[in-house]
């Protein structure tokens, strides 16, 4: 460098000095921005380089277990395979030009492996999100063909990276139709739709949570941060005060008298009077949640809660406690019936059973509309209406499901005129739902108090921790306890002697109940029908100290319509079964221990040792025909019982080693095999009843 002299010299420093001047303003801009994007933009570019490491992890929680009252699941949630996919992973290291073509193709396997659409595949394919579903619960084979794709073993030699088989939570219910129109459904993306899985779909559902994960090169997961216990993400745990083996009794009952008197629908309800708590609610037809999209809306209603009807008669026993209570009435009175027919404002008020003059305990034995009617009279429209309100008529109960119903008392913005009062005194112009009808009747039976329905009885987290539990709650006092002691005496007579309900009692017991018979409004002439009514009995047992209130309707029975024939049968079964399982004796002295029995994993075992327990250790009071020859081997031979009533030709199925099938009510009908016949110990006997004519 110091050899170079003269023009030539200074021309290469000169250019050296240049190219340095450049070099260091290059540099400092390049030192400029590295300062300007570590110091004032550095938290933007961590941020985008992170997302370009880190990948979204979807964690669905699972949804919470629903109990009954002795722990016995009703509604669970499993895992189930489903197919997610990346599709940013799927179309890197694509070339551009050619991602329409790549994806076209992976597009026409996926849809093959899982049978779905080409196209919709491959808009998903070319979405680029980061997280998609292509499946929601998939089969075994189209999760193994999915595994196939992505592994090296792959067909044509091509991977297809990007795809994820994962659980995905399925509500499954165990107990099929049991509590099936009360638990509801959800919908395939996890949110209940009907039922209680609509109503407590929040505390059921979990938390969701979007945590991120770092990935490696090819896009594997390497670890995420903040991932928690899958409990602590679950949802709530809820228990019912349902009893399964009580709501499977009462369920069936419905079940065989609906189809008994071609019904076209009914509902039982069963309440504990004491606390309020809903021990079944049972709703027909029924349907099978597994399979909903198989059921129509129809038979997906929880009727006791969401259907309304006229009550009819059942309604005498508000009136007559509402009478004593006000005064307009005592106990010993007798009132003249009008020999069955009295006139209310041009109208005729009319009695099935024709009478002169009736006591209080009379007029609700024989079911008279003339002296319920003068009750009403006498207390007068206002006070009528201010005590059946009491009684929680014309008001939601508060029941946690939803689409319950208020019912109707009288039309908004008038009173009742003089004729209304009388036809509300024996349930016309008026509508409940069963659920009213039985917290109502279990004012009577507790002494007194209209208590809030129970149907939640805890929500417990996934770990055990109680977040609420219900306990009893009393509205408020409806009537004296001397008047509900007085009213639950008068009902007895109804299920016994020559009262309307006298197929409801329960042998050995002092059952307290009320039949009704209520035509039902045709809604093209706005009268009343002369072939379509509703079919009621409430009541509760024991009638001094009770254990359960229970509610019936059957609507629009076609064989038959009487309430003391369609439903009071109903009634008495379910109450048999009860009363065993609470281990009462007809004396109520001697408890039977057999509430494992009805916890069992089986109720409809339980349902049947339960009643053999209460009724199988009596001899039969009728002996067997006699009939020639003997039975083969381990085989007896079917006696003629035709005409016999239920509970005998139970016994005598039971002495003899067979099981008994129940069908119908009534008298026993037909027997299948027929009399005369050997049939094997521990075999089926179909026993079908049929009503006395």
């Amino acid at each position: 460098m110091s050899g170079l002299t003269g023009e030539r010299g200074r021309w290469i420093r000169v250019r050296m000095g240049v190219l340095c001047g450049l070099l260091a303003v290059g540099l400092g801009l390049i030192a400029s921005s590295a300062w300007d994007i570590m110091g004032n933009d550095g938290a933007i570019w961590r941020e985008a380089a992170e997302r370009q490491r880190q990948r979204r992890l979807h964690f669905p929680p699972k949804r919470g277990t629903v109990y009954d009252r002795n722990g016995s699941a009703l509604a669970v949630s499993v895992d189930v395979p489903s197919v997610s996919l990346d599709a940013a992973e799927l179309l890197r290291n694509v070339e551009p030009a050619d991602q329409m073509a790549f994806a076209a193709r992976v597009a026409s396997r996926l849809a093959e492996a899982l049978t779905l659409d080409v196209e919709d595949v491959r808009q998903k394919l070319l979405s680029r999100r980061r997280f998609v579903w292509l499946k929601h619960r998939i089969t075994t084979d189209e999760a193994e063909r999915i595994r196939l794709l992505t592994s090296d073993k792959a067909p044509d030699g091509e991977r297809v990276r990007g795809l994820s088989v994962d659980g995905e939570g399925q509500r499954f219910y165990p107990r099929r139709e049991l509590c099936g129109q009360l638990l509801g459904i959800v919908s395939p993306d996890g949110h209940g739709l009907e039922g209680l899985e609509l109503s407590l779909d929040k505390e059921l559902e979990g938390h969701v949570e979007q945590l991120r994960g770092l990935r490696d090169r090819s896009g594997r997961l390497l670890f995420a941060d903040g991932i928690q216990d899958d409990q602590a993400l679950a949802g709530h745990d809820v228990y019912l005060t349902i009893d399964q083996a009580i709501q499977y009794v009462a369920e069936r009952e419905l079940g065989l008298a609906a189809q008994t008197f071609e019904a076209a629908g009914g509902s039982v309800v069963v309440v504990e009077p004491d606390t309020g708590e809903i021990l079944a609610s049972a709703s027909w037809p029924t349907y099978n949640p597994n399979d909903f999209r198989q059921s129509s809306s129809e038979a997906r209603r929880t009727r006791g809660s969401t259907v309304v009807f006229e009550p009819g008669s059942t309604m005498k026993i508000f009136t007559a406690a509402a009478g004593l209570a006000g005064g307009a009435v005592s106990p010993t009175q007798k009132l003249y019936c009008e020999k069955g027919a009295m006139a209310v404002d041009n109208v005729m008020i009319r009695d099935t059973h024709p009478s002169e003059w009736l006591s209080l305990p009379q007029i609700l034995a024989l079911s008279s509309n003339v002296c319920a009617a003068k009750i009403g009279l006498s207390l007068g429209g206002d006070k009528l209406y201010e005590a059946l309100r009491r009684f929680g008529f014309g008001q939601e109960t508060g029941v946690p499901l939803p689409g319950e119903s208020s019912g109707t008392l009288r039309p908004r913005g008038r009173p009742w005129v003089q004729v209304e009062t009388a036809s509300a005194s024996f349930g016309q112009g008026i509508a409940v739902t069963n659920l009213q009808m039985a917290m109502a009747v279990s004012a009577v039976a507790n002494g007194g108090n209209l208590l809030e329905p129970i149907l939640v009885k805890r929500v417990t987290t996934s770990t055990g921790e109680v977040v609420r539990e219900a306990v009893p709650r009393i509205r408020h006092r409806v009537i004296p306890q001397r008047v509900a002691r007085a009213v639950a005496e008068m009902l007895v007579g109804v299920t016994e002697g020559q009262g309307t309900g006298t197929e409801a009692n329960v042998a050995g017991y002092r059952v307290a109940g009320k039949t009704a018979t209520a035509q039902k409004t045709d809604p093209q002439t706005g009268r009343y029908s002369i072939d379509r009514y509703v079919a009621s009995f409430v009541g509760f047992v024991p009638a001094d100290k009770p254990v359960i209130a229970v509610s019936v309707m059957i609507d629009e029975p076609m064989v038959e319509h009487a309430g003391g024939a369609v439903a009071a049968p109903v009634f008495r079964r379910l109450a048999e079964m009860v009363l065993a399982e609470r281990g009462l004796t007809p004396d109520l002295t001697k408890p039977a221990d057999l509430a494992v029995l009805a916890r069992s994993a089986d109720p409809a075992a339980a349902a049947v040792e339960l009643i053999r327990e209460a009724e199988g250790k009596k001899p039969p009071v009728q002996e067997f025909a006699p009939v020639s020859g003997r039975p083969a081997r381990d085989h007896v031979r079917v006696p003629d019982m035709t005409g016999w009533p239920l509970r005998e030709a139970v016994r005598a199925a039971w002495t003899l080693g067979v099981e008994p099938r129940v069908s119908g009510t009534g008298l026993l009908a037909r027997q299948v095999p027929a009399p005369g016949q050997d049939l094997a110990k521990g075999a089926e006997l179909l026993l079908v009843f049929e009503p006395a004519t």
